[in-house]
């Protein structure tokens, strides 16, 4: 099977570059991408459960893999939440499939956004891992607009081996992601 081209940029690229900027000695200490995880969170799921389900087929054809069903760990009164209820669907990619998510995601789907101007560099934890939230999922081409029922948005976050946020920013924009300036 054929190297993802984003991890061939990794592999060629920025490692030498982080090893050069950061100084670190090994190639082992080089930050790397650990895992996607991609989040549809549906409070609209407790009245219509058919809504539920045609999230999960979004989330299958974005990200190529079966998604797991959220529930809700307690109850809130205000939401009329009761605890156990699935309120959203989740994805965690890995190996291949994360290389590849992630390379549509900085090429394809991004640049496809109206008034793009950049991804927030703030959106940071402190240990090197970012989040983001796209407001639609017709962003990605694998969606056929029109089997869609509702625009829902989903949030991502990009977990990384990096123990600072500095060195998570250089990573990703070593990878190509266009953060704002």
């Amino acid at each position: 099977m054929a190297v993802p081209r984003l991890l061939e940029r990794y592999r060629k690229e920025v490692v030498p570059t982080m090893k050069q900027d950061f100084g670190y000695e090994n190639v082992m200490q080089v930050p790397r991408i650990k895992k996607i995880v991609l989040n549809i969170g549906m409070g609209e799921a407790l009245q219509n459960a058919k809504a539920l389900d045609a999230a999960a087929a979004d989330l299958k054809t974005i990200a190529g893999q079966q998604p797991v069903f959220t529930k809700a760990k307690r109850s809130i009164a205000a939401f009329k939440l009761r605890e156990g209820n699935t309120i959203g669907v989740t994805v965690t990619l890995r190996q291949e499939r994360m290389w590849s998510f992630l390379d549509r995601l900085i090429s394809i789907a991004l640049p496809r956004m109206r008034d793009f101007r950049g991804v927030s560099p703030d959106s940071f934890d402190g240990r090197g891992n970012y989040s983001l939230g796209l407001h639609e999922q017709l962003l990605f081409p694998e969606i056929n607009y029109d089997k869609i029922d509702k625009v829902r948005g989903m949030a991502i976050t990009i977990v990384t081996t990096a123990k600072t946020d500095e060195e998570g920013h250089r990573l990703l924009t070593l990878l190509g992601m266009p953060f704002r300036k």
